[in-house]
């Protein structure tokens, strides 16, 4: 490489060393033009062309959405989607191709301009200020008078040094002339080739791309030109029809009309009639009529629900009616109402009064044959049968099943819990009950301290939270908050009601709680009851259960927690009750958590207990620490989704978290992380989970309370409110998972114990 300044004239510094560092000074100073105005120009193209793919984002999200809509064609959509995802694929590439022209252009020259220019400019000035210096010494030295011998020297001296700095700076100066001629060729050629390279594999993956889409393409066209064809003789049939219809006499034609007993879709008979109404002005309303599931009903649009004129056929009768001016009319009368109805024509009308006949002596023959005794049997209070088939149901769950799907499968669930209507889609986690959509939106308005309503088919479920709802289910928490309702003469309301009565009713129904079983309290006697043996306390308390309390489903529950009671308090010959002690809802739930009975906690929560109820005499324990204790992770959860403190500490200072990790309750260690559980040791000389976790030699929660900790910490340090690591959120789902379906997988700790 030939340089650009001599390192010999520097050391004359001849004019032809002058001319040299001119001309390189001025052929820097247009290169850093050039070079700005290159990265400028490259920040416009990478700004331009981000928007350029924010423009085809939306244009590949137009295409989404109108794949979406186009669900009822199958060609259309799966061709649309796989277009789309194509035209993403290259938005990516054109991304990746702007970042690269970012790093490689951008970044890359801006560099070389601010640092290595910017160094030369500072050599140039010192370079600069050292050359005035040596011309003004020459300057001097030949100047000064051949009899003054004293600045003879001195001007000799500062000569000599003045040209000993020049030359170094000098030669400095020349150095970094030509090693920077050299760098400038090397970072132009190397930017532009790394620019040039994104572009090449830009188009590659492009190519790549569209080589692997055009045998789809290509099919697409022939299936294209096949269609082109087939709609043209659609046309041409259609428009023969069109004029072989019209060419029709249609001045006495009625539109063909007949009834099917045995229809495959159930609907005997439907069409038009006109309905006068029961109010003072007796309107005529037009309405689609229909004939189906023993009921004759009507609708107004296609979407609207089905209004029941007649609830069983078998009640009713149907005369048609010549006394009124309407002509072609015909009466279906029942022992509550009747309804005045109005065909077309003569023809219509029989048909009509006909198809009500033969659905009236088809009802009979079917209903018939079913005895008295299962009719009795289907009317029966399904409050222990239920739930038997409830639980049976949950023992064995289908794989795949979806959450819709599990929840349905408990008895009363395939209505709504509050107005009774079909096919519910949403549900209370807290309460475990299911919920049409108008009911859901009166629930929600509660806030989520009474209900927290969650969609079945939208959203995501934890398994413990489908666990939670299989547990209880419509008819256990109706046996609760509804267990008045018949004495108070109630009605509760139906799928047709207004939104206002349905408000009304789950507003008296969940926050009021009028329809609950209230606790009772007998008069307090003279004398109070004598010490009994163990066996007689138990056999007395049941006895006096039922005047002390009524609560709905029996007492066969609270018989199990006075029994309990008295063997917790070891036997002692005292009775449960007295004239002045009954037991409380909060002791209730604190019992029922330890027993994993989820329908006596709701009971108890409905008839007021405090979820965080402590009790004194029992270290201060709450019933999530029992819930823990007894070893339940769907108890755990139906007191976090009700509102139980997850920190609070027992006399000892342990908190749920304290007792699951000594336990080695790995999936209630897991849901307590999930819901912020502190991790740390409050009281002084108490040990933390980890060292719990780490003595017992449990390696499930040793990984899950770490984990824990280092998102903690990772989240103070980012200065982030809320977990956001994937990673984390993804080993904590398999954890819950695990403990939910595969518990003996994390039973390291209880094998270990059992081998040493």
């Amino acid at each position: 490489m030939k340089l650009a300044v001599d390192f010999e004239e520097c050391l004359k510094d001849s004019p032809r060393f002058r001319a040299a560092v001119e001309e390189a000074e001025g052929d820097f100073a247009e290169l850093e033009l050039k070079l700005e105005k290159v990265v400028k120009l490259c920040a416009g193209m990478i700004d331009a062309g981000k928007n350029f793919c924010n423009a085809n984002k939306q244009f590949v999200n137009g295409i989404r959405e109108l794949a979406q809509q186009s669900t009822k064609d199958e060609v259309i959509e799966n061709s649309l989607m796989r277009f789309s995802e194509s035209l993403q694929e290259m938005v990516n590439f054109h991304t990746i191709l702007f970042d690269q022209a970012q790093r490689s252009i951008k970044l890359q020259l801006q560099t070389f301009v601010k640092d290595d220019l910017r160094k030369f400019k500072d050599a140039k000035k010192q370079f600069d200020k050292v050359s005035e210096e040596k011309e003004n010494a020459l300057v001097k030295n030949a100047q000064v008078q051949r009899n003054k011998q004293h600045e003879m020297e001195e001007a000799t001296n500062i000569l000599t040094a003045t040209r000993k700095c020049f030359r170094h700076i000098a030669l400095d100066y020349v150095l970094q002339i030509n090693v920077l001629q050299s760098k400038r060729r090397s970072e132009v050629l190397k930017s532009m080739l790394s620019f040039m390279y994104a572009h090449l594999t830009f188009f590659h993956q492009g190519y790549d791309l569209f080589m692997e889409l055009e045998p789809y393409m290509k099919e697409l066209g022939a299936q294209l030109d096949q269609l082109v064809v087939d709609a043209a003789k659609e046309k041409r049939d259609m428009e023969q029809k069109h004029s072989t219809i019209q060419q029709k006499d249609f001045s006495s034609d009625d539109p063909k009309i007949e009834f099917n007993i045995d229809a495959a879709n159930g609907i005997v008979m439907e069409g038009y009639l006109y309905k006068r109404a029961s109010n003072a002005f007796k309107t005529w309303n037009r309405r689609w009529f229909s004939i189906q599931n023993n009921q004759l009903v009507y609708q107004k649009k296609f979407k609207d629900n089905l209004t029941v004129v007649v609830d069983d056929l078998r009640l009713c009768t149907v005369k048609p009616c010549e006394d009124i001016e309407r002509r072609f009319c015909f009466e279906v009368v029942s022992p509550t109402k009747s309804c005045m109805l109005q065909a077309d024509s003569e023809k219509i009308r029989q048909v009509w009064i006909k198809a009500v006949q033969a659905s009236i002596a088809t009802a009979y023959k079917e209903k018939g044959e079913e005895s008295y005794a299962e009719k009795l049997d289907r009317r029966s209070s399904p409050s222990t049968s239920s739930l038997d088939s409830g639980s049976e149901l949950r023992e064995r769950p289908v794989k795949g099943e979806s959450a819709l799907q599990r929840v349905e499968c408990i008895a009363g669930n395939t209505n709504c819990c509050d107005c009774g209507k079909s096919d519910p889609r949403w549900a209370s986690i807290n309460l475990g009950i299911t919920l049409c959509i108008e009911c859901s939106g009166i629930h929600r308005s509660l806030g989520v301290h009474f209900s927290k309503v969650r969609s079945l088919t939208l959203d995501s479920w934890e398994p413990e939270l489908l666990k939670l709802m299989c547990a209880l289910g419509n008819n256990v928490i109706n046996g609760i908050y509804e267990a008045q309702v018949d004495e108070m003469h109630f009605k509760k309301p139906n799928a047709g009601d207004s939104r206002l009565e349905k408000e009304s009713w789950i507003k008296a129904k969940y926050v009021e709680k009028k329809f609950v079983q209230k606790l009772y309290r007998i008069s307090p006697s003279k004398e109070r009851p004598q010490a009994l043996p163990l066996s007689s306390q138990l056999e007395g308390t049941r006895e006096k259960s039922s005047k002390f309390l009524s609560i709905p489903g029996g007492t066969s529950k609270i018989s199990e927690i006075l029994e309990a009671s008295i063997r917790e308090e070891g036997g002692r010959n005292a009775p449960i009750f007295d004239e002045e002690k009954i037991i409380s809802p909060g002791l209730q739930l604190y019992r029922a958590a330890h027993v994993r009975s989820l329908p006596d906690m709701a009971e108890a929560l409905a008839h007021g207990a405090d979820v965080n109820w402590v009790n004194a005499e029992d270290n201060k324990a709450t019933p999530l620490i029992q819930a823990v204790l007894g070893g339940s992770l769907v108890a755990c959860e139906f007191l976090l989704q009700n509102g139980a403190d997850v920190n609070h500490r027992d006399c000892h200072g342990r908190g749920p978290l304290h007792h699951a990790t000594i336990l080695g309750h790995t999936g209630q260690v897991c849901l307590f992380l999930k819901r912020g559980a502190d991790q740390g040791a409050l009281d002084e000389g108490m040990k933390d989970p980890l060292t719990i976790a780490i003595e017992a030699a449990n390696a499930d929660i040793v990984t899950l309370l770490r984990l824990a900790k280092m998102n903690d910490e990772m989240r103070e340090s980012e200065g982030l409110g809320q977990s956001g690591d994937a990673t984390y959120q993804d080993i904590f789902r398999d954890f819950s998972h695990m403990a939910s379906h595969n518990p003996e997988i994390l039973n390291r700790f209880q094998r270990k114990s059992e081998t040493d």
